[in-house]
């Protein structure tokens, strides 16, 4: 068995469990050296990784988990994302949580989930490494355990979560009743010997699209985001904003192509359908919030319904655009829930109206929060005009030219209420005159996402020379 093409998972589990043994050793003063081994262990993990499975393609345990470049890719991405909230989540910890060598453990056990469920090649493997990424979820969405928010969107996650995982389940059983297989492989190859879908089928998909959009919070399945976004720790939020979605396209875009192709036919209109009622209902109720937390999360609802569109128009160039712009939105978030971060520590308060004259209290991270939402709007110059003009193109190329249309126009509606953002920060007066001060680690960390999204958005060939290789290994 070749147990070293396991390596980088391996290490990622080493790490967590080192973490917390620094953390019963290391004095109260000291803790801070946890994040810096945390993120100094991810970097080793990322750059062995790319040394040691780079060009590799292979399997392991009768294909159970898969050794590729599809794999690959984003696991670069994942221990990315969580070299990048460690950072975010320095001063956070410092200053609001508890315990912080279980926090930054959980977060790697988390990361290890999420690499699983990019080289899963199995379904029953699938499911297990999706439920290691909730329960961590579960628990970082409540650490602040004196904020009775945060309590509430611990509860009602795990609440939802739990009743999602058995739709899940319970799907995954009657397909494998039906096809007598849960590797994708062989699932393919039973759809394609036979005749016609029978009714035990159709409702193992119905209940496999229902788990599925759970994780990804599409409506009408996406109750619980709203309060988990508000109630978490903001680290935390931008995690499950990012981290979590991007993990669960990674799965849901090998099942759908290797697993499910011969019968796109009976999916891709349900996608579709899905997909333009949650780009419709993310952005339209976004415009009524008040809290900055809560237009994220039905903003993040609004762009979920994008990256399910690109899973139902499913073809080599969708799915390379589907993944650009999970990039360019990771990297766009992650810029927005980082000024967030900066400025809660300094402010306690995170309503919309709370960031009135913030260009006159820093300018640095009201132009960064800027470059960010005209990015989420899709606005040129900006990775999100790139990721959205490259997704919108392959759906409407692949028969859906009315949801690419439904999607340039809830664009048009999320420009809105970003503007109005915007319209706090530059042209309503300051409330208070103190300045925002953030750390040189955040700023560090703003600043070169804000490059990323400009770099993407002016010259994303590098970027998609390296997603087309990903995407050719599950849709040659």
């Amino acid at each position: 068995m070749k147990f070293n093409l396991l390596g980088p998972e391996f290490l990622l589990a080493a790490l967590a469990f080192l973490i917390f043994t620094l953390d019963l050793l290391l004095p109260k003063q000291r803790k801070i050296w946890l994040a810096v081994v945390s993120i100094a262990g991810l970097l080793g993990i990322l750059v062995f990784s790319v040394s040691y499975l780079w060009g590799v393609q292979d399997h392991l345990f009768d294909g159970l988990l898969r050794v590729d470049d599809y794999a690959l890719f984003f696991k670069v991405l994942f221990i990315g994302f969580g070299v990048i909230l460690v950072l975010m989540s320095i001063g956070f910890v410092k200053q609001y949580l508890s315990h912080p060598g279980e926090y930054y453990a959980i977060i790697l056990i988390s990361v290890l989930a999420m690499t699983l469920l990019a080289a899963s090649g199995e379904l029953l493997t699938a499911y297990i490494a999706l439920e290691l990424l909730s329960f961590c979820l579960y628990i970082l969405a409540g650490y602040a355990r004196y904020d009775p928010k945060s309590n509430e969107a611990s509860v009602k996650y795990i609440l939802l979560g739990a009743f999602s995982s058995a739709l899940l389940l319970y799907g995954i059983s009657l397909l494998y009743g039906v096809l007598g297989s849960t590797h994708f492989s062989e699932m393919s190859i039973a759809l394609e010997g036979m005749e016609g879908v029978n009714g035990r089928f159709l409702i193992g998909m119905a209940l496999l699209v229902a788990g599925f959009g759970f994780k990804l919070a599409v409506v009408p399945f996406h109750m619980w985001a709203p309060d988990v976004y508000e109630g978490a720790p903001l680290p935390i939020t931008a995690y499950i904003a990012v981290g979590s979605k991007a993990a669960a396209i990674a799965l849901v875009l090998r099942v759908f192509s290797e697993a499910l192709w011969p019968v796109v036919g009976e999916w891709g209109i349900v996608l579709a359908v899905l997909a333009g009622i949650t780009m419709v209902v993310g952005n339209l109720v976004a415009l009524t919030q008040h809290s900055f937390k809560r237009m994220l999360a039905y903003s993040s609802i609004g762009q979920v319904g994008y990256m399910v569109m690109g899973v139902a128009a499913l073809s080599p160039l969708a799915a390379t655009g589907l993944i650009l712009h999970v990039v360019g939105y990771a990297a766009t978030n992650l810029i927005v829930f980082s000024v967030l971060i900066v400025f809660y520590n300094s402010t306690q308060r995170d309503q919309i109206s709370d960031f009135a004259g913030f260009s006159e209290r820093s300018p640095f991270l009201a132009g960064a929060l800027t470059i960010a939402l005209l990015s989420l709007a899709g606005l040129p110059f900006f990775a999100g005009f790139v990721t959205k003009f490259y997704l919108f193109l392959a759906v409407a190329n692949g028969g859906y030219l009315w949801l690419s249309g439904l999607a340039i126009a809830a664009s048009v509606v999320s420009l809105y209420y970003y503007l109005m953002v915007i319209k706090q920060m530059y042209i309503e007066p300051a409330r208070e005159s103190s300045l925002i001060q953030a750390s040189p680690t955040m700023l560090g960390v703003i600043g070169a996402l804000a490059i990323v999204v400009v770099l993407i958005g002016v010259y994303p060939a590098p970027l998609l020379g390296v997603i087309e290789a990903a995407t050719a290994t599950i849709l040659p």
